[in-house]
């Protein structure tokens, strides 16, 4: 808090008050926007209702399965059985997503906590506390079950190029420059400081790409199953989008492919009417407005008897808003002279495609850190943030703060305690022991708030001692040291008696020198 020599004469009630300011002012800094949450309300709209159209269109994928097993089960035995086990570990891993999707909800609004009507979407802790609390370590356990998933799923499908779509859409690695610091784990960048809706969203998007893998599977195992025409009669189109969530500006990228496709052939494919310009069934699209976006169309192949057979499909996509989060280590403000560290993250995008500029000051980047050394005192530092997608870059969001001198520190005699530690003695009304004053050679200033812990060097001060008429006896130090006249001071006191540190001048790591408050050092 502010104030310098002002604060010993401050009431409790207005000690209380500026404690208050500043826990409320750091609450400002965490709201997050209501077009953010509005954004991701209507994306996971849409992602639920895109998840309930591929169960219901892999539940139709193994109905059609179970029944080319119940007209053939010689052929169509081995086949059936490993899409009964995929139906299982898929279903099984969707459940436990819903679970933990309630178990956020409820950690916001609840025991009646619902994921699908969130009323505390801005809450920043549910997340965190259900996925990321010791102990229980739900995000640590998903990520490991997704592993497994994507590994076991992987060896389902045959096309490569299908296979790495879904190993890619399906991975948990943490994308970004490798440095000598602890990079983020997949469950700390997804759910640490998350708002809830956005913790539900992820999860639910997880369960969208599960599906996705599910039914990718399904559709190979039904053409692996060589029964004749009954295959190619059951001919459809797919899209297999690398991801069915972008951020707004950057490309939807999917490949429409026919399944059992003829190598020897290039099919034709029409998206809304109008033809791709490639022969590969790659559809990109730049994400525009906020939300869930749908889009059909057909792919023409021809026959071995020289028709033309065409395939319809739909298929959507949904588009965020990009959020950057910006939040200083220390508090909701910056300090003019020191280095403060600052979180600056883009969820959506690699620590390297991330970059940050700031105003009245300089910021730097050190390995997934930053470093902000504001420069004039009172005037905002305003820190604004770009994320690169696609080879262009584009501002996602930014943050003022406000530039402070930093707060006066406390002297502080340093002593040895009965087992030899360094302790700091910060005066009465606590009571010093004349062998530990002693044995102390100088003076000391921190600030050591639980905040901030800033270090000051002692240039100047001086003690006053009273002798038995009650006569002050000033003696000045030896810059930081206790001078030898102080020390002889220090022998000639008897038990209970005290003494006064005065016109202590320290300076700072900000280059300034300032007075700062006197202390009373008791003998026992």
């Amino acid at each position: 808090m502010a104030g310098g020599n002002n604060i010993s004469r401050m009431s409790p009630r207005q000690k209380m008050i500026n404690l208050m300011y500043i826990v409320l002012t750091a609450l400002l800094c965490l709201n997050v926007s209501s077009d953010v949450l509005i954004g991701y309300n209507q994306v996971h709209e849409g992602l639920h209702h895109t998840n309930s159209n591929l169960t219901a269109k892999n539940e139709v994928q193994f109905l059609y399965l179970q029944n080319l097993y119940e007209n053939n089960p010689a052929k169509v035995g081995a086949w059936f059985e490993k899409g009964k086990d995929l139906r299982e570990v898929s279903e099984s891993l969707c459940l436990t997503i819903d679970s933990l999707k309630t178990a956020i909800a409820r950690q916001a609004d609840g025991e009646d906590g619902d994921p699908y009507n969130l009323d505390n979407q801005d809450d920043l802790e549910a997340a965190a506390v259900t996925m990321l609390r010791p102990g229980t370590n739900e995000g640590t356990k998903l990520r490991k079950r997704v592993d497994g998933f994507r590994n076991y799923v992987s060896t389902l499908i045959s096309d490569s190029a299908k296979r790495n779509a879904v190993v890619n859409m399906l991975s948990t690695d943490v994308a970004g420059k490798k440095t000598g610091m602890v990079s983020k784990s997949w469950e700390t960048k997804n759910f640490d400081k998350m708002p809830a809706i956005a913790a539900v969203t992820i999860l639910t998007k997880l369960e969208n790409d599960i599906r996705q893998a599910e039914g990718e599977a399904l559709t190979d195992l039904i053409t692996n199953v060589d029964i004749g025409d009954v295959r190619v009669n059951e001919l459809d189109a797919y899209v297999i989008p690398n991801s069915n969530m972008v951020m707004r500006g950057s490309k939807y990228t999917a490949n429409i492919v026919l399944a059992a496709i003829d190598t020897t052939q290039r099919p034709t494919v029409f998206v809304n009417g109008s033809r791709l310009p490639n022969d590969r069934g790659l559809l990109e699209i730049t994400a525009g407005n906020v939300g869930t976006h749908e889009y059909s169309g057909y792919i023409e192949v021809m026959k071995g008897d020289g028709t033309t057979d065409r395939r319809p499909f739909k298929s959507s996509y949904t588009v965020m808003e990009p959020m950057a989060t910006i939040s200083p280590t220390l508090m909701n403000v910056l300090y003019a002279g020191i280095d403060n560290p600052v979180s600056i993250s883009v969820p959506g995008f690699p620590m390297n495609a991330v970059h940050a500029t700031m105003t009245n000051g300089t910021l730097t980047r050190k390995g997934d850190s930053w470093i902000a050394r504001p420069g004039k005192i009172g005037t905002e530092a305003v820190i604004t943030v770009t994320a690169t997608s696609d080879g262009s870059s584009r501002t996602v969001g930014s943050t003022s703060f406000r530039v402070r001198k930093l707060p006066d520190p406390s002297p502080y005699i340093p002593v040895k305690d009965a087992q030899g530690n360094t302790v700091y003695y910060k005066g009465a009304p606590k009571k010093l022991s004349k062998s530990a004053l002693m044995t102390a050679e100088s003076l000391g200033a921190a600030i050591d708030d639980d905040i901030l812990n800033v270090s000051y060097s002692v240039v100047y001060f001086s003690t006053i001692f009273f002798d038995s008429m009650g006569n002050a006896i000033p003696e000045v130090s030896d810059g930081a040291a206790f001078s030898r006249r102080q020390k002889e001071q220090f022998r000639r006191l008897k038990p209970g008696k005290s003494f006064f540190i005065s016109n202590v001048k320290a300076k700072g790591p900000d280059g300034i020198t300032r007075d700062i408050p006197p202390m009373q050092v008791t003998l026992n």
